[in-house]
């Protein structure tokens, strides 16, 4: 039986990544250019955390369920079958969504605020709310791997928060750029930001009013083995190419390290 605090704990996590498209919004604004080097070391960061986590901790637990149905053989299979499943939820999301709108596209501040460039882009409102929605569509799942990751394990639970946040960040100006420039209103760019970003809670509210009766092995099993190529294929896909497109390579993979070496750190402690 999960502990009500458990969920609480979950939910609220799931509230606070999501805010930090929020934040992404106001640094586009208060900041007089990007810290594309910082930005590039957080993204790279967040993808060692996503890709370590999921290969160490949370596809072995998808492996784990599975072979209490399953046995070991079919256990194996069955958490391949779901690790992939995962990878294929997100990759017909990217063949859905147009590549402009598409936030695994890198359109960096600057390059929006060029006037020469800016020109191009005629209907710069529906292209920023086209954007909110193709992130709030990406944040769904997001929403699941931090609920369902934090009950399972708490600590967990608050590391992929942490990286999911960072990543949400760039989402965030990627959503208000357009929009501001597209309406001149910074009001505006910041809510939609914002408001892509509670597709996270949305998708925790699913996770426990849908799931919440149906929690056997075999569901977490799926759940897990989906979450975890989920999140390997936003993090190969998505953070690492866009770190490296930042233009620093060499941060990019710093960042990669560094977030790997804190999620062992942190999994060798629990």
């Amino acid at each position: 039986m999960i502990e009500t605090n458990t969920v609480l704990l979950a939910f609220g996590l799931t509230v606070l990544a999501g805010l930090s498209t929020g934040v992404g919004s106001m640094l586009a604004f208060v900041a007089k250019r990007t810290n594309t080097k910082l930005l590039s070391v957080a993204l790279g960061f967040s993808a060692g955390v996503m890709i370590y986590v999921s290969f160490v901790e949370i596809f072995p637990d998808a492996r784990e369920y599975f072979t209490a149905s399953f046995g070991e053989a079919g256990g194996a299979w069955a958490a391949a079958l779901s690790f992939f499943a995962g990878i294929a939820l997100v990759a017909i999301i990217d063949c859905i969504v147009p590549s402009f709108e598409n936030p695994h596209e890198v359109h960096t501040p600057e390059e929006m605020r060029d006037k020469r460039k800016a020109r191009r882009f005629k209907r710069l409102h529906r292209v920023g709310m086209f954007t909110a929605v193709a992130i709030a569509i990406h944040n769904f799942p997001e929403g699941l791997i931090t609920f369902m990751g934090t009950l399972s394990d708490v600590k967990l639970g608050i590391a992929l928060a942490i990286a999911i946040a960072i990543h949400n960040v760039p989402e965030g100006i990627a959503v208000s750029i357009p929009i501001y420039y597209g309406t001149g209103s910074k009001k505006k760019a910041f809510f939609y930001s914002l408001l892509s970003g509670f597709a996270e809670p949305v998708g925790a509210l699913f996770a426990f009013f849908f799931l919440a009766n149906y929690m056997t092995d075999m569901v977490f099993g799926i759940m897990f083995g989906v979450i975890a190529g989920i999140m390997v294929y936003i993090s190969l896909d998505e953070l690492l190419p866009s770190s490296q497109k930042y233009g620093h390579h060499h941060c990019s993979i710093y960042g990669l390290i560094s977030g790997m070496a804190l999620m062992a750190i942190s999994l060798l402690m629990v």
